[in-house]
């Protein structure tokens, strides 16, 4: 939390990743389960038998849990800028939050792999001097990891100069 110039304790404002995050992983998750269901019931069907071949619809039984799982984590993931540093939250089960002072950031990357354009994404990575303080934020539209980057620099150089 920040303390304002009257003492006062106010609360991060959070930002939540856009829904093209959501989206692309779930996609991913039909595709692969469909998959490894198409791929066990044509290895098993002919080589033990077709009763054996009703086995690829085991990985149709992970497509709810996982269409699940997804939705949770992606609303897990936020930030937050403050003053003097980035928050990162993210994580259902075991809660991370990271915070990066920018004073410490090194370099921040904006990376889109070819899925990612495909969606319309990109995803925020900084790195610092202590690798274990490296932290992404996956999912932003490539306007807001650009102007995320803009920014995060503009106050790294601010914070830095003054060491």
């Amino acid at each position: 939390m920040e303390t304002g110039t009257t003492g006062e304790t106010s609360r991060p404002e959070w930002v939540g990743l856009p829904g093209g995050l959501l989206t692309l992983r779930r996609l991913l998750l039909v595709v692969w389960t469909g998959l490894f269901a198409l791929v066990t019931a044509l290895v098993l069907g002919p080589a033990v038998g077709p009763p054996w071949a009703a086995a690829g619809g085991l990985w149709l039984l992970v497509l709810p849990w996982g269409w699940w799982m997804l939705g949770r984590n992606w609303r897990s993931w936020r930030y937050a800028e403050r003053a003097d540093d980035l928050l990162i939250s993210r994580g259902v089960m075991w809660r991370e939050e990271t915070v990066v002072p920018y004073g410490r950031m090194q370099l921040v990357e904006v990376a889109s792999g070819p899925l990612e354009r495909r969606f319309g994404l990109a995803s925020v990575q900084l790195h610092t001097a202590a690798a274990a303080t490296d932290a992404k934020i996956p999912g932003l539209a490539p306007e807001e990891a650009e102007r995320l980057r803009d920014r995060l620099t503009e106050l790294g150089e601010a914070r830095s100069a003054g060491l």
